[in-house]
């Protein structure tokens, strides 16, 4: 279950500047600028280049930590629509029988891309960058329910979900709008999948990862996992727990 990436840095690189710098150095001004009644989905720097804001946090995810309970997805069901249903989770957990540990499951977990194509491929500016976070999110009185976003999300399987009870694009927020829960959401404060996963499986990160598989799937086995007996290694055959005693 190997995400297809295809998300690019050109902007940035042919300007010289790393991605980092590029997108932080606009990330304070905002998004959604609006030219002669056009949204501009980003900033015009010189040479005609488009920044985005980059997004002030990301999820990260080690499926190999995962028991595929999906508490997570009805802590983001409930959280956002306030009923549990996993069809409107905006993270999604995929087990595949067929598979064999660890192949047999996968978190899907949107990425926040420093350059989103679901937003850039809206036709509408329902599919935006939020102003104050950069958290990649949707207007829904602004979907039209073209499902472009859906369709333009490089991963594959889109983080992009199609909610099919009310007819509109949906995606993971980092919890900044969690109508039905009591927490404060979003970069700076709680995310409801982070929240609830039993065995740590789900983390979050201020710095933008590696923009790959292996930036947003991580090891989060530390010595609290092989105290339990399991390994904390990728190929599953270091146990420290087990070494220390057989000493």
């Amino acid at each position: 279950m190997v995400d297809k990436d295809t998300t690019t840095g050109v902007a940035a690189e042919s300007t010289g500047v790393s991605r980092r710098e590029f997108i932080t150095g606009v990330g304070g001004a905002g998004f959604g600028l609006v030219l002669g009644g056009l949204v501009v989905k980003g900033f015009l720097l010189p040479d005609e280049v488009i920044a985005i804001p980059a997004s002030d946090g990301y999820l990260l995810v080690d499926p190999m930590k995962c028991q595929g309970c999906s508490t997570c997805m009805m802590a983001c069901s409930l959280t956002h629509h306030g009923v549990q249903s996993l069809s409107l989770s905006r993270i999604q957990v995929v087990q595949d029988p067929f598979e064999s540990f660890p192949n047999d499951k996968a978190i899907i977990q949107c990425r926040q891309c420093p350059y989103p194509a679901c937003v850039e491929a809206c036709p509408t500016g329902a599919m935006h960058v939020d102003t104050e976070t950069g958290v990649r999110t949707v207007d829904v009185a602004k979907c039209i329910g073209c499902q472009e976003c859906v369709n333009a999300c490089p991963m594959d399987t889109s983080r992009v979900i199609w909610n099919t009870e009310d007819k509109h694009a949906q995606k993971c927020d980092l919890c900044k709008d969690t109508p039905y829960w009591d927490e404060q959401g979003g970069p700076d404060g709680k995310r409801a999948c982070e929240q609830v996963c039993p065995t740590g499986a789900i983390s979050f990160t201020k710095e933008i990862p590696l923009q790959s598989d292996e930036g947003y799937v991580v090891n989060l086995r530390d010595a609290g996992w092989a105290k339990i007996g399991y390994p904390i290694d990728d190929a599953g055959t270091e146990n420290p727990a087990a070494a220390t005693a057989s000493h």
